[in-house]
């Protein structure tokens, strides 16, 4: 019978953040597409020509895988597994792509992530909180990366876009390469240990 009682007990005192981990789960599954569906739009960028922009969706794909192994950790650290799935998305002009492209980090950094962040401060999930933010800062920079090069490419000058990237391996952070920072602006992570793509 006390086991019981204690097992009732237990169970009370910790409850299950069940909206972050239903947010959670699909964080991960957002940035598993996000990431398979930019690395297939870097191909189709490549096929056009467009090696720089080519490299901007390497570099956000790389982002993008980042902060789904981030919310990993911290779903299977509240005891919790990923349901499996298949990413789903559609390939087409590299222009048609970069618009796609916007309209998901929009999404992300200014509708889905502020959610997300509302639900994990009120369940006090701290480290839920910090993956969901490492990974809205971040979008705000792929949607500015994003928005200067479909300016670019319909200027016919993607030329002068950045020809190389580097992505904090701990949070997603995404530099171009001429303008990266002593250490990553969102975590501290040293540039010596950034990923150069």
């Amino acid at each position: 019978m006390s086991i019981i009682v204690l097992m009732i007990f237990s169970s009370c005192t910790s409850p299950k953040p069940v909206k972050t981990i239903e947010n959670l789960k699909a964080g991960i599954k957002g940035e598993t597409t996000a990431s398979a569906k930019y690395l297939a739009f870097a191909e189709k960028a490549k096929s056009e020509g467009l090696d720089t922009i080519a490299k901007l969706f390497v570099a956000a794909s790389k982002a993008e895988g980042i902060h789904a192994a981030n919310h990993s950790k911290v779903l299977e650290g509240l005891g919790v597994k990923m349901d499996a799935f298949t990413p789903e998305f559609v390939v087409k002009t590299t222009e048609e792509n970069l618009q796609a492209a916007i309209d998901g980090e929009t999404y992300e950094q200014s509708t889905m992530y502020p959610a997300f962040l509302e639900a994990s401060n009120a369940e006090k999930v701290e480290k839920a909180t910090k993956s969901f933010t490492w990974a809205m800062d971040t979008e705000k920079k792929h949607k500015e990366f994003y928005t200067k090069a479909l300016a670019m490419l319909k200027a016919h000058n993607t030329g002068s876009l950045s020809f190389g990237y580097a992505v904090c391996p701990v949070c997603g952070n995404t530099y171009e390469a001429a303008a990266v920072d002593n250490a990553c602006a969102f975590c501290g992570t040293p540039k010596d240990k950034f990923i150069m793509i």
